[in-house]
């Protein structure tokens, strides 16, 4: 849901870069849990004790979070929230995570790869498929025919050699 990016200030606080649409909407989980994917610091839940929205993002101070240099050791965490907190994904809407590990296919039958990340290029969000190559699909209707995410596979109109 973000990412823990440097201190902010002297007393414990930290910047924040939410990768929701509006920075402002992270706020709204009540629970955020920090670590790293990599399993480089565990899992642990976070309490937030303030909060400030900027234009680039926000500033949060955790409890126990007290002095600029606990601040920098958070750095580079990222921000996750309960599975069951998130609101229900409308028609024809998806969540990043939902995408990533989908096989990917075009209209003739031709496998490309699997989805390995999504990118927002400000335009729309770009599908980064790795397989004999690395494709970057753009994830617009124009493109995407069909996302079966029970059956964990993406199709779309796009050329084997583009």
């Amino acid at each position: 849901m973000g990412r823990i990016a440097a201190p902010f200030g002297v007393r414990g606080w930290v910047k924040v870069y939410p990768y929701t649409e509006r920075s402002a909407s992270l706020l709204e989980y009540p629970r955020w849990w920090l670590g790293r994917p990599d399993g480089a610091a565990a899992w642990r839940e976070a309490t937030i004790e303030a909060s400030e929205v900027h234009a680039t993002g926000l500033a949060v101070k955790f409890a126990g979070c007290d002095d600029r240099n606990q601040a920098a050791a958070m750095c580079g965490q990222e921000v996750a929230v309960e599975r069951a907190a998130l609101p229900a994904a409308g028609e024809n809407e998806y969540y990043w995570a939902d995408l990533i590990g989908l096989d990917v296919v075009n209209v003739q039958g031709a496998a490309f790869g699997q989805v390995r990340e999504v990118l927002r290029t400000g335009a729309n969000d770009v599908l980064v498929v790795k397989g004999a190559r690395e494709r970057l699909i753009p994830f617009i209707a124009d493109v995407i025919r069909t996302v079966d995410a029970p059956a964990r596979l993406i199709t779309v109109d796009w050329g084997e050699d583009w």
